[in-house]
């Protein structure tokens, strides 16, 4: 009878204790990369216009979609449209193109993670005349005016 006892009162600290074991895992699984960022002027984001300022991102590796939770003077949540295990440069960026006069989020490179996240970014429907006469008669720019279009912001992670 005392063995009974002694065998259920093991058992449910037993499962009391891989619960919260599994609670533990899943709370670090879930929040498995962060950072911050700042924005030095208006930036489109996929479906979101991001006003310049300081931001935070969470990223979970729960999400096999690659979705960033983005907090600050909006929250946001991005969706990458393909990620990649190329990383160009040595340390977290964000990489921005320019379309029409709005900066624009193109990729996203995590070295830490080794994978560099692309994100959808608006095509430039209507040209104006001048754009459409260059584009008939390709030049190739100087390189001072190739990168032009292109900005990079450097991401700070969360363990730094």
């Amino acid at each position: 009878m005392i063995w009974a006892r002694r065998l259920k009162l093991l058992t449910k600290f037993g499962v009391a204790a891989l619960a919260l074991g599994a609670l533990a895992t899943s709370g670090k699984a879930q929040n498995s990369y962060k950072g911050k960022f700042t924005l030095p002027f208006e930036t489109h984001w996929g479906g979101a216009t991001l006003p310049a300022g300081d931001y935070t991102f969470v990223m979970s590796s729960a999400m096999s979609d690659h979705r960033l939770i983005i907090r600050g003077q909006v929250n946001a949540i991005i969706m990458a449209t393909a990620a990649d295990e190329k990383v160009v440069s040595g340390h977290a960026e964000l990489n921005l193109v320019d379309i029409a006069d709005v900066q624009n989020v193109e990729t996203f490179e995590a070295p830490e993670l080794g994978l560099t996240f692309s994100y959808a970014t608006p095509k430039q429907i209507h040209m104006r005349p001048k754009e459409a006469r260059q584009k008939m008669a390709p030049q190739t720019p100087p390189a001072s005016q190739v990168s032009g279009n292109k900005t990079s912001i450097e991401v700070r992670s969360g363990d730094r």
